[in-house]
């Protein structure tokens, strides 16, 4: 994606006094969600003078065609990504693409930049076969009814954005494939998507991930930690959004469809949680959020795909406080209602630059390792071998016929599991196992 430039002199002034730390590559893009469960929200005309005249982003998502913010947005040079609702789709896949696009798109494309539809988003949480079957269908249909429409609607790409229930298992990322039992939507998305020149959109969430483990929030807010090896491809991964989006870019590798681009429609990290909600904070907001503008503005890619440029919409852009469920959900907000940032992100292009923990994204070095104790019996090495597995270790390169499978012995398997499992947790006491293991500074592995 192209830098946007702006011919108004105040704007172009904004410009020129930008920080480095805001500048964007040739084909990088930061991108806000705006979502409006809400009930004290500004006016979307209010909204995108905000957005071109005081924040770095160039590109906008919202989860319908709202009429009033598409018209908010015309002749600002901000591209908008609009979505279909997941209700809306098999009308599409059933004639009604046309009437769609009609009504939806041509009132206001290229006035308002569109350049991406998402049909649905993350239609496999859903667990509705016969919706995920007419996705597809109703992508085509929209293709279709765009090129109908003109040639100036056959810029616009159509997609579809997925949650991180689209993999088989859990393993590390070299090793990711898509769900088999999913083989029937993955398939024709992917060969669509190819055809097309149009995106996978995905929404990766180190957030979910975190909550759900008993583990150290920091590789997960791009803090320095010793990271996570994948013993398989051998890189070592300094923050959990480059393990997500590696493993999306190993399951299309694997799947033939490598050439596929990957776009992040949704990420982000919320501010506040409900009692006992450690997780939900702002200083891990803050971590999270500017650390995601820093790498995405800087260009570094991810182990698998260095130096790849990336579009991200951050989640999101006001705190909504109509959204149901618990505290979180109502804060994932940079800005209040009033446009006041909840904490300092670098979204601002005059604002104080974010305080980051680990800016280069590098890992600390390695002085301490796990390993069993000597003289420790099989029966209980292969009881700490099963732990670690079961608990987050990585222990797909100890698999039959994988990098780290011989010897294949207990011993030599629970080493590798052990030690996997101290990393991950990144704590001395993870190096317990029942009193059977013990810290060394010297590397088991060489």
């Amino acid at each position: 994606m192209t830098t946007t430039i702006f011919l108004n002199p105040q704007l172009l002034s904004l410009l020129l006094t930008t920080t480095f730390f805001h500048l964007f590559s040739s084909t990088a893009a930061i991108g806000v969600n705006y979502g409006m469960v809400a009930d004290n929200l500004p006016s979307p005309a209010d909204v995108a003078n905000f957005i071109v005249t005081k924040t770095i982003f160039d590109s906008v998502k919202i989860f319908d065609t709202n009429p009033t913010i598409l018209q908010a947005f015309a002749n600002t040079n901000i591209t908008m990504t609009v979505t279909v609702p997941n209700g809306e789709i098999p009308n599409l896949s059933n004639g009604g693409a046309a009437a769609w696009v009609n009504t939806n798109i041509r009132p206001f494309h290229p006035q308002t930049k569109i350049k991406y539809i998402s049909v649905g988003n993350e239609v496999l949480l859903l667990n509705d076969p016969a919706l995920s079957s007419v996705v597809v269908p109703a992508m085509r249909a929209l293709t279709d009814a765009l090129r109908e429409a003109g040639p100036q609607f056959q810029d616009i790409k159509v997609t579809t954005a997925q949650a991180f229930n689209m993999f088989e298992g859990d393993t590390v990322p070299s090793l990711t494939r898509f769900r088999t039992d999913q083989k029937s939507y993955f398939e024709p998305l992917l060969q669509y998507l190819r055809e097309t020149k149009s995106p996978l959109m995905v929404n990766p969430y180190p957030f979910y991930a975190v909550s759900a483990m008993e583990t150290n929030v920091d590789f997960f807010i791009f803090r320095k930690t010793l990271g996570l090896l994948d013993g398989n491809s051998g890189k070592v991964y300094s923050n959990a959004l480059d393990v997500l989006l590696d493993k999306t870019y190993s399951a299309l590798l694997a799947a033939g469809f490598g050439d596929v681009d990957i776009v992040m429609s949704e990420t982000g990290w919320p501010s506040a949680g409900d009692p006992g909600n450690v997780i939900a904070t702002i200083d891990n907001a803050a971590s999270y959020n500017g650390h995601l503008i820093r790498k995405i503005v800087s260009g570094i890619g991810t182990p698998l795909m260095p130096n790849r440029k990336f579009e991200a919409y951050i989640f999101g852009l006001f705190n909504e406080n109509q959204k149901p469920g618990a505290l979180f959900e109502r804060n994932w907000g940079l800005f209040q209602p009033d446009f006041t940032p909840v904490y300092v992100s670098g979204a601002l292009r005059d604002g104080p630059p974010p305080k980051l923990d680990n800016p280069d994204f590098t890992v600390i070095p390695r002085t301490n390792f796990c390993v069993p104790k000597p003289g420790v019996p099989d029966d209980q090495l292969q009881k700490n071998l099963d732990y670690a597995c079961s608990q987050g270790a990585d222990c797909s390169p100890i698999q039959p016929g994988a990098v780290c499978a011989d010897p294949a012995t207990v011993s030599s398997h629970a080493k590798y599991a052990m030690d996997s499992y101290f990393r991950t947790k990144g704590v001395d006491s993870a190096c317990d196992f029942s009193g059977t293991g013990q810290i060394t500074t010297v590397d088991p592995s060489k």
